[in-house]
C-alpha cells in the first residue's frame, strides 16, 4: 500500500498534510504520534471510511479513492479491521459475530460458515467459545473475538485501532504475541494505530510518526532504528518516555 501526498481535513481545518510513505507486504506498520495528531483519521482514509482532501491511497497500484464505488468495495473486502473496543454485536454469540461477513459476502452454506467461524476463533485461542456472548468473556477475549471476525474473509491487510486500549499489561502482551503469530502464519500485512511503547518496540517493523504541531509526518522507519538514530527531539521524547521499552 502506497500513500502519496495525502492531506486530511475536516472542512477547512487541516489535520495532516503531505503524507507520503509505503506499507510493505508483511510489515507490522505502526501509525504513531501524540494525542490529537490524526492517527485514527489516517486509518479511516486507509480503510475507505473518510476521503482525503488531497492525495492518493494506492492498493496494488490502484487508487482506493479514485476507483468506482463497486471497485472500491471490492478492494475494501481485502481489508480486515479490528476496532478499538472490538465492536462486537452484543446480541450475537462469538460464532455469529464472526459469521456476519461470511454470510454477507460469500455463498457458503450455513454449516460451512459455522465451521469457518469456529476455525477463525480457534486461530485466536477461542476454540470452544463459539456460543458465548461478548458479555460473558473478558476484555482481552473480546479483542481476540474481534480479531477473528476481522480475519473472516482472509484479508491481505489487517488494520488495528489501538488494540491494547483498556487491556492489562499481560493481556496486551498476549495480543502482541498473537499479532506476530498471525502475521507469520497468514503472511498478512498489519497496520496498527497505537501509542503504547511496549507494543511499538515488541512488534513494529516499520512506522510513520505524525506531528500535531507541524501537521505532517516527521519520521518514518523501523521504530527501534528511530529510537537509536533519530535526532528529532519530538520523536526522541515520544520514544523514550518511561521505561516500557527496556
Amino acid at each position: 500500500m502506497v500513500i502519496r501526498d495525502l492531506t486530511m481535513a475536516y472542512g477547512s481545518f487541516v489535520i495532516q498534510h503531505d503524507l507520503t510513505f509505503t506499507i510493505r507486504r508483511s510489515d507490522i506498520f505502526i501509525i504513531m504520534g501524540g494525542s490529537g495528531c490524526g492517527k485514527s483519521t489516517l486509518l479511516k482514509c486507509l480503510i475507505g471510511l473518510k476521503a482525503p482532501a488531497k492525495g492518493e491511497v494506492l492498493f496494488d497500484k490502484h487508487s482506493l479513492w479514485h476507483a468506482e464505488p463497486q471497485e472500491r468495495e471490492r478492494m475494501m473486502r481485502r481489508f480486515g479491521i479490528l476496532y478499538q473496543k472490538g465492536a462486537l454485536w452484543t446480541s450475537l454469540t462469538l460464532a455469529e459475530n464472526v459469521a456476519l461477513p461470511l454470510e454477507q459476502y460469500t455463498d457458503l452454506s450455513p454449516s460451512q460458515i459455522r465451521e469457518l467461524a469456529s476455525l477463525k476463533l480457534a486461530l485466536v485461542g477461542l476454540g470452544g467459545f463459539e456460543d458465548y456472548y461478548p458479555s460473558e468473556i473478558s476484555g482481552g477475549m473480546q479483542k481476540r473475538a474481534g480479531l477473528a471476525r476481522a480475519m473472516a474473509l482472509d484479508p491481505e491487510i489487517l488494520f488495528f485501532d489501538e488494540p491494547s486500549a483498556g487491556l492489562d499489561p499481560i493481556s496486551s502482551k498476549l495480543l502482541d504475541d498473537l499479532i506476530l503469530e498471525l502475521r507469520d502464519s497468514l503472511r498478512a500485512t498489519v497496520v496498527i494505530v497505537t501509542h503504547e511503547l511496549a507494543s511499538i518496540f515488541a512488534i513494529g517493523t516499520n512506522s510513520v510518526f505524525l506531528d500535531p504541531e507541524s501537521k505532517t509526518m516527521i519520521a518514518e522507519g523501523d521504530p527501534k532504528v528511530l529510537l537509536a538514530q533519530s535526532q528529532d527531539p519530538k520523536v526522541r521524547q515520544f520514544l523514550t518516555r518511561g521505561e516500557e521499552h527496556l
